[in-house]
């Protein structure tokens, strides 16, 4: 039993709009400062206009979820966001050798191996899944995050910039107690403070990219870690960025 009470079915497409599905992904644990931090997962996977598959922040693929993210058309597109969200992306990579990676090339993985990406989310674009998927690159000391939005579904897809962890599903006492002095807690989720401080230095790119967020006008916020958003979206968008300024 992990120290995280999962997102039940694991491993499951979930519908969430139109041609939008979230999968929640099994415990993974990362390891940080000299302890192996307990995470829950989530991918989110867009059906584009020409039927091609985003597949953002691959989850473990088992079997059935393969079969699954099969039926829903040819999988185009593997988005690793930041250099923290490769554990699974190998297998997926193995399992549709056709499909394109994109990451940020110029930041190595967590456990420092290089990633193998034909597209580069730190570049000029234009990218080939737009328009139906709009983005910009947040630079920040820890690594840097390619945030998403699916203009159709007014969706704004994240991944470690807002984590919202439930109290009531930590199961271990220590991590209680971690979460309780760090803060990304629900309903108040927003960024921990380690990576708050590392943006410190970015903080005129990070405003500019929030001003952008602001603009889409997101109805919903998906994010990888806790509780995610499913409407109030700028109002909720603004709330966990105050510490911006």
């Amino acid at each position: 039993m992990g120290c995280l009470a999962p997102y039940e079915p694991v491993n499951r497409l979930k519908p969430v709009a139109e041609d939008l599905w979230i999968v929640d992904g099994p415990e993974v644990r990362m390891r940080y400062a000299g302890l192996r931090l307990p995470f829950t997962t989530r991918m989110t996977i867009v059906r584009l206009p020409d039927g091609r598959l985003f597949v953002h922040s691959p989850t473990e693929l088992t079997v059935t979820l393969r079969q699954d993210v099969a039926s829903l058309g040819p999988v185009g597109f593997l988005v690793s966001p930041n250099r923290l969200h490769t554990t699974w992306l190998d297998a997926w990579r193995r399992a549709w050798p056709e499909a394109q990676t994109a990451g940020v090339a110029a930041e190595p993985a967590w456990d420092g191996t290089r990633l193998r990406a034909a597209l580069n989310l730190g570049g000029p674009g234009p990218f080939p899944w737009a328009p139906a998927i709009a983005q910009t690159l947040v630079p920040g000391g820890m690594f840097s995050e390619a945030v998403f939005f699916h203009a159709p579904s007014r969706s704004l897809i994240l991944t470690d910039l807002i984590e919202n962890f439930e109290l009531e599903r930590v199961r271990c006492r220590w991590l209680r107690l971690v979460l309780r002095v760090t803060g990304p807690l629900h309903p108040n989720g927003t960024a921990p403070p380690d990576m708050r401080w590392t943006f410190r230095r970015h903080k005129p790119a990070l405003r500019a990219a929030l001003a952008l967020m602001r603009g889409w006008a997101p109805e919903r916020i998906i994010f990888a870690h806790g509780r995610w958003y499913p409407s109030d979206g700028v109002r909720e968008l603004n709330r966990a960025f105050r510490w911006v300024g």
